[in-house]
């Protein structure tokens, strides 16, 4: 059983979220807190697997509890934020301090909103207590990109350009439970004439453009939602919009952003596994794919059939990752030709790219 305690200051939620999470046989609701001062009693007396936390409360904040909890007593934790700019903000804040991942609660009818949300409330529960959680230090818990090559780590800040040749190359990325940072650490480190890149990453429309805007202000690339028919440029970095898949489309010599608003593809919108199989199709041997840390398989058969087209595969191992359920899959499959931690992904990435060049 996965013992689960509920830190919620509105008894509704604290309510509702008890119903859905008591409902699944594998999981217990042991505990019930209105604050962090309440829920710091709790954590001690009823030791549970998983926190849900909500952000905005009375007495103190969602993160400053977080702080304190991943750097004195770590343990999974699951936020429950509002479908708002402020809200992505401090959740993005949040997963910056090591919460696993986050589920949105509606800012009207709550109850209704909130029993919409099951499946995946109890996916990331389920999760969040496979994840691996460690304690921060809170001097890096947020890096933002220098002038400087990283020491050791091959990995190039801004205006460390490598001269690459990027003609016809574009890298694709998956990601999902933990690939918020796990994308931001890797594009961090890579150089402002990286090859395009394109992203699916598992999250909500809301949050999709506060999450491209957070990246690029901590990377030498230009990280941007992906709009449809945007040319897909060196140097650049597009994320899908959370509620439409994002292809890849050959026109002539050049290389475009579509957005298709199709049904979820393995339970997802966007989905990894279509982005990769445009990527495949359209991009061939001069794709490179990328798998990042994330719950579940989408995207693992697609990226066969980019490794069958001639793209070279890499996927996060399973010590860097939060969960390694995407990633495990393509490796599983025999479908990765690298596997590589997360800290090294770039240098490794790189060095992928000399060769192809």
């Amino acid at each position: 059983m996965i013992k689960v305690l509920i830190v919620d200051d509105s008894a509704l939620v604290r309510q509702v979220l008890t119903r859905i999470l008591e409902e699944a046989p594998d999981i217990q609701v042991v505990g019930a807190a209105r604050d962090p001062f309440e829920a710091r009693e709790k954590i001690k007396q009823l030791n549970p697997d998983v926190l849900t936390l909500d952000v905005e409360m009375p007495r103190m904040d969602g993160v400053t509890f977080l702080s304190n909890l991943m750097r004195l007593r770590p343990m999974p934790v699951v936020m429950v934020s509002t479908l708002t700019e402020k809200g992505a903000d401090v959740t993005f804040r949040a997963l910056e301090l090591g919460a696993v991942d986050f589920v949105t609660k509606p800012r009207i009818d709550v109850q209704a909103g909130l029993s919409a949300y099951t499946d995946e409330l109890l996916e990331k529960v389920r999760a969040a207590a496979l994840a691996k959680v460690s304690a921060i230090d809170l001097g890096t818990a947020k890096q933002v990109v220098g002038s400087d090559v990283s020491a050791g780590g091959g990995s190039t800040a801004r205006g460390g350009a490598l001269n690459l040749k990027t003609t016809d190359t574009v890298i694709g990325i998956g990601s999902s439970t933990g690939g918020t940072e796990a994308v931001k650490a890797l594009l961090s480190r890579l150089p402002p004439d990286t090859p395009g890149i394109v992203i699916s990453q598992h999250i909500p429309v809301a949050f999709s453009r506060p999450f491209a805007a957070r990246v690029n202000k901590e990377s030498a690339l230009v990280v941007s939602e992906a709009s449809d028919g945007q040319q897909i440029l060196p140097g650049h970095a597009y994320i899908a919009p959370g509620d439409r898949h994002l292809r890849v489309e050959r026109n002539g010599a050049r290389y475009l952003c579509r957005l298709d608003d199709g049904e979820p593809v393995n339970r997802h919108k966007p989905s990894v596994e279509v982005m990769c199989l445009s990527l495949a199709r359209n991009v061939g041997k001069n794709a490179v794919g990328i798998m990042l840390t994330g719950m579940g398989a989408d995207g693992a058969d697609a990226m066969g059939e980019m490794q069958a087209a001639g793209a070279p595969i890499i996927a996060q191992d399973e010590r860097s990752s939060v969960v390694w359920g995407m990633p495990g899959a393509v490796v599983k499959r025999g479908f990765a030709d690298h596997v590589v931690s997360l800290d090294k992904m770039a240098e490794h990435l790189l060095d992928v790219l000399k060769t192809r060049a």
